[in-house]
């Protein structure tokens, strides 16, 4: 089977989840990525249900609340958080739900997490797929480790990751590489793309310095068969105009470089 190409909400901001659905329908996504965030419409089951069967649009894949600016959505406790992730993709039909590692601060929810997210795999037949992250860093000089038990999921020993392509240039690592580390594990690509930078950008795939291309076609040559998502940032596009174009370009990315070394 041929991986879903998946708009994530996150991608439209700051436009609503309602019209992440819209861009991705009239631009020929395949599916949704639903991050729950501030916007009320993303923490609400009916609602993506409902904006899913109006624009014939599937949900692949529901990024948890676990970002600082959303650590108050769905309350406090991270596990709580998780288990109502996992809840609603199984209610809106998606088969991932996407996860960063907790902060060094959250010591015991750190202690327990590579167990604790084996146990809700196997309790919700949810896939969820660890992302990799990166140092926090002012400049380009030493990061502070801010992630544990890490930044870097193929140092784990979970069954399903996601790589993103932006946290691999922000944490100065081989997002390639790092894919080649998982095999069969990963199970899920935020593409996009990075300079390198202190500051995690997210730029349409091909506008940085990450191997997107490369990536693209050693997943197709492999036979990847999970998610390829992607996760812009658009906040600077300046009109909805230009946010198209954005999310126009970067799925005709993935068209031009998932193909196989027999058709290139």
């Amino acid at each position: 089977m041929a991986p879903l190409v998946g708009l994530s909400t996150a991608s439209v901001y700051p436009e609503s989840t309602a019209h992440a659905f819209a861009h991705a329908a009239r631009l020929g996504y395949d599916a949704v990525e639903v991050m729950v965030g501030m916007d009320s419409l993303s923490q609400q089951v009916s609602a993506l249900k409902q904006l899913s069967r109006h624009h014939a649009m599937p949900v692949c894949a529901v990024h948890a609340p676990c970002l600082l600016v959303t650590q108050r959505v769905w309350g406090s406790d991270p596990w709580g958080k998780l288990e109502r992730s996992a809840e609603m993709a199984l209610e809106v039909g998606a088969d991932v739900v996407v996860v960063h590692p907790p902060f060094r601060w959250q010591k015991d929810y750190a202690r327990e997490f590579v167990w604790g997210i084996q146990g809700l795999e196997d309790a919700t037949g949810i896939a969820f797929a660890v992302e990799n992250m990166y140092p926090w860093r002012a400049s380009s000089r030493r990061g502070i480790e801010v992630y544990s038990p890490g930044w870097d999921p193929s140092e784990e020993s979970y069954a399903n990751a996601t790589v993103d392509l932006s946290h691999a240039a922000t944490a100065h690592s081989d997002p390639l590489a790092m894919v080649k580390r998982l095999g069969k594990r990963l199970r899920h690509l935020h593409l996009t793309d990075g300079s390198g930078s202190a500051k995690d950008e997210h730029l349409v795939p091909g506008r940085g310095n990450q191997p997107a291309a490369e990536l693209l076609g050693h997943l197709a040559d492999t036979g990847f068969e999970g998610h390829i998502v992607v996760e812009i940032n658009t906040r600077r596009s300046g009109t909805v105009a230009q946010r198209t174009v954005d999310l126009k370009d970067s799925l005709q990315f993935v068209r031009d470089h998932f193909v196989t070394e027999v058709v290139r």
